[in-house]
């Protein structure tokens, strides 16, 4: 028997099996059959078998009505030495590694088979919701909004990445393997040798520890994420530009000025975000800013040296306008030896040499060298624009408009810092910095770090220009006085000297969320927001967060709280000529605003996106969106597709006709939902039940990422818990409360069958849901989270959840009117199946791990049993994958 392999292909197994694509099957038996072998020679047949035997156990339990199967299953669990229980557990993990990476190589051999020509029709591609768009308002208006677009990710490094580095590039290494086997002939050497690389490589992924030693620093994170510029979005961008071009200009695309505007801007937390983190300081901000500039300059002199070594044109056929020769004129003077050097090389291509310098001057940008240095993008554009329209003056027009086009799109999506790096920080720590300022005499160490980091955005906007770091996102904002500190302490920090600063609210709670309005109307009145009004065309960014909201009152009321306090600051922006920018605290789990994207950005309020669309992408979701170039490339389009469709006429129309058709049931819903979770989190004792039930405190111990898990030192209280650990912790105790807890009360309360399907069918929010929540209950399991709550001692609290579970999946059903979750969506339903007996194998594990910790209650014996949970942590979040 061949460990994985056989589930897909065993017959008598439709429920897990059922309709798994060929290639997808073929992927995973290979993999699953290679990596048996590797078991059998890491740890001999024995292991293989133990290894098979819970696999099988697992499946049984699953498949019938669990009871006998999963107590046997549990007796081979508790039998294993603890060094058996470690490697069978590791063995999971790399299973689920691999199959997600089939998963991945599938995905990607899907969207290279469908058409997104023009003739894509389907709204979720960009040519799709253009026709749309024209359709609904006319070409000229459709092609104004389109210039307004924008598509705005900014990438977090909150600790969802279970993953090490190590683990990842071993995996990656795999793929490439894989991809390598789609193209070599069955049977051949090239075949053998594949196998004989995966066999090596999947080698080195089980003997990789899953466990980092030490907790990365936050410039570790920075330079994970530089891993996704230079492997896909450097690449990716201008080819999504290039397809939009395409479908605008057709036949006129690449030998005309490109139609299609540079939409998507990068932004990024890693190193900025200090909110919690004591290890990001300003000389932290100071080098994240750094080796980003870096990345980008080098790969943005790469790409110049690349076509300028290519553009072999010569004069004759192809003179250089006059402005190119007035340019050439001035590089010769400006570059001098260099300039040189490069036209006794192309004496006759003008259009050559011009681009080898530009490529020098980017690389003395990159290096330093003031002399030769460019003073910023719009320098190096307007080079560029010289050299286009010389060419195309000339007859070159594909040379004008094609790879240079790129390179021109490159600069203007990525300027020289490649992502604007923003600052966050807690409210409470500026009103105590201001205090002390205020005060007169020696500053805290706190305050001189504070004070430093404006000193630090000044720096970066004279050496990179003022879109570097210009975004100051002030966390817990409860009042207009929270975002004048910020200016008052720019002031004290520099004087006149200040940085161009906007301070951006951040509203997280549910009281937050109430007042946000009459927040946003004090601010108005504040002297250094009106300046930025006028400087800015009176744009504002207002920041949603979706995770304390949802660990404030429940998801339910959190979500509905979110659309209300949108619609709200939507009317706000209308009635005060703002041009209004959400911003969406979004995390990977349902608890934390997860889901599809591209349906949440649909079921938007009238009026708050209006063709701009800004969300968090963090943890396992940066991979999982950008980590590969083909899936990067088509999460880039559906969500610039979803915000210039979210503001479509009848988008909207149809979203504010809900709302007001619903607005009844959306009351009763908050409030039943939310008495139902008060119920819960605020039962006297709750916090250290959770601590018991779930491996929260476990959690803490794993080296995910800089931040501290929590604000303080104790879990008595929930406020001092961070939303990232509650909701990772719900997911591995195979629970996913986070996502769905009250729901199923409050729709129970309505009672109205007929009212929730009509809400179901034509209120989008309420859709989407129901949608969601089915896909969380999809992934629990009532057994295991029976084990888990028997862990703590509160009997009232576990029934608790065990019948909102109970009461949420049926109410849920008949809400959708599914007969069982997931039925619309197969491809998804099945993919748990397959997945769901693998991980009750991990968690049986974590659940004996567990055991051993509460008994052992901190003494020597605690060291064996922590160690095979932390592997068991990794091996969950591989198997469901959005988990925090």
């Amino acid at each position: 028997m061949t460990f994985i392999s056989t589930p897909l292909e065993e017959p008598g197994r439709d429920v897990v099996r059922g309709g798994v694509a060929d290639a997808l099957r073929s992927d995973v038996s290979l993999l699953g059959r290679l990596l048996g072998r590797i078991l059998t020679e890491a740890g001999g047949p024995e292991l293989l078998h133990d290894v098979e035997s819970l696999r099988g156990l697992a499946i049984e339990a699953y498949e019938g009505d669990g009871r006998v199967s999963i107590e046997a299953a549990e007796e081979l669990v508790e039998s294993f030495t603890p060094t058996r229980a470690e490697q069978v557990a590791r063995a999971f993990t790399v299973y689920f590694h691999l199959v997600n990476l089939a998963e991945e190589h599938h995905r990607v051999r899907v969207l290279r088979s469908r058409d997104t020509s023009k003739t894509d029709a389907a709204s979720d591609t960009l040519p799709g919701a253009l026709a749309r768009l024209v359709d609904e308002v006319g070409a000229d208006e459709a092609a104004t909004r389109l210039q307004g677009l924008r598509f705005h990710p900014v990438l977090t490094a909150h600790p969802t990445e279970a993953r090490r580095r190590a683990v990842a590039s071993a995996i990656r290494r795999i793929s490439e393997q894989l991809d390598r086997h789609d193209v070599v002939r069955p049977d051949s050497s090239a075949a053998i040798e594949v196998q004989r690389r995966m066999l090596e490589e999947i080698d080195t992924l089980w003997r990789t520890s899953p466990i980092r030693t030490t907790r990365p620093t936050p410039l570790d994170e920075v330079r994970t994420a530089m891993s996704i510029f230079d492997q896909t979005l450097f690449e990716v961008v201008p080819r999504v530009y290039r397809m939009l071009d395409d479908a605008l200009q057709p036949d006129a695309a690449g030998v005309a000025p490109a139609a299609a505007p540079a939409f998507m801007r990068l932004g990024t937390w890693i190193g900025g975000d200090r909110d919690g983190n004591p290890f990001v300081t300003a000389d932290t901000t100071l080098e994240a800013a750094r080796i980003a500039s870096e990345h980008v300059l080098f790969g943005l002199e790469r790409a110049a040296t690349r076509i300028g070594r290519t553009l072999t044109i010569d004069s004759t056929d192809t003179p250089a306008s006059a402005e190119l020769t007035a340019l050439w004129k001035r590089q010769s003077e400006l570059a001098g030896a260099a300039a040189s050097q490069i036209g006794t090389r192309a004496p006759h291509e003008p259009h050559r040499r011009v681009l080898l310098v530009v490529a020098a001057r980017i690389a003395a940008t990159r290096t330093g060298d003031a002399a030769l240095a460019y003073n910023g993008p719009e320098e190096l554009i307007a080079e560029l624009r010289i050299l286009q329209d010389s060419l195309s003056a000339g007859g070159a027009r594909r040379s004008a408009y094609g790879e240079l086009q790129a390179l021109v799109w490159q600069v203007q999506t990525f300027g020289f810092h490649l992502a604007e790096l923003e600052v966050r920080q807690h409210s409470k720590v500026h009103r105590e910095t201001l205090a002390e300022v205020r005060a007169g005499g020696e500053l805290g160490e706190m305050s001189q770090e504070v004070l430093a980091v404006f000193r630090t955005i000044k720096t970066l906007q004279d050496t990179y220009g003022v879109n570097a770091s210009r975004r100051y996102i002030v966390s817990f904002t409860q009042s207009a006085e929270d975002l004048a500190t910020v200016y008052e302490l720019a002031d004290a920090a520099l004087g006149a000297d200040a940085p161009v600063l906007d301070a951006i609210p951040l509203f997280e709670t549910f009281a937050d969320l109430e007042a946000s309005v009459e927040i946003l109307n004090g601010m108005l009145e504040l002297p250094a927001v009106q300046a930025r009004l006028a400087a800015t065309g009176r744009k504002v960014e207002v920041m949603l967060g979706y995770s304390d909201s949802s660990k404030d009152v429940g998801p339910v009321a959190a979500a509905l709280a979110l659309d209300t306090a949108q619609a709200r600051i939507s009317d706000w922006a209308a009635e005060n000529d703002i041009v209004l920018t959400l911003f969406h605290g979004r995390g990977g789990a349902l608890g934390r605003g997860g889901g599809p994207a591209n349906e949440a950005v649909m079921a938007q309020p009238p009026g708050s996106v209006d063709g701009r669309f800004k969300l968090t992408e963090q943890g396992e979701v940066i991979f999982a969106q950008y980590g590969d170039q083909s899936i990067a490339e088509r999460h880039i389009e559906q969500m610039a597709a979803a915000a210039l469709l979210a503001s479509a006429p009848a988008n909207e129309e149809a979203n504010r006709v809900a709302a007001a058709e619903f607005s009844s049931l959306a009351d009763r819903l908050d409030e039943t939902s939310r008495k139902r979770f008060f119920e819960l989190v605020k039962a006297d004792g709750f916090a250290p039940w959770f601590a018991q039930v779930t491996p929260m405190e476990e959690i803490g111990l794993l080296a995910l990422g800089s931040r501290p898990a929590r604000r303080g030192l104790s879990v008595e209280s929930l406020e001092d818990l961070r939303a990232i650990p509650w909701v990772f912790s719900w997911t591995q105790a195979r629970i996913n409360l986070t996502g769905w807890f009250g729901l199923g009360t409050a729709l129970k309360a309505v009672g109205d069958i007929d009212e929730l399907r009509a809400a179901y069918a034509r209120w989008p929010l309420f859709a989407a849901m129901i949608d969601n929540v089915e896909m969380s209950l999809a992934k629990t399991d009532v057994r295991l989270a029976e084990r888990y709550l028997a862990l703590g001692s509160r009997d009232d609290l576990r029934d608790l959840v065990l019948d909102e579970m109970a009461i949420t999946r049926e109410w849920v059903l008949r809400t959708s009117g599914n007969a069982e979750l997931l039925e619309r969506r197969p491809v998804l339903q099945r993919a748990v199946r397959l997945r769901s007996p693998y991980v009750d194998a991990l968690s049986l594990l974590q659940l004996r791990a567990l055991r051993a910790l509460r008994d052992a209650d901190g003494s020597d014996a605690a060291a064996e049993p922590l160690r095979l949970l932390l592997f068991t942590v990794n091996g969950v979040a591989a198997g469901l994958q959005n988990t925090g």
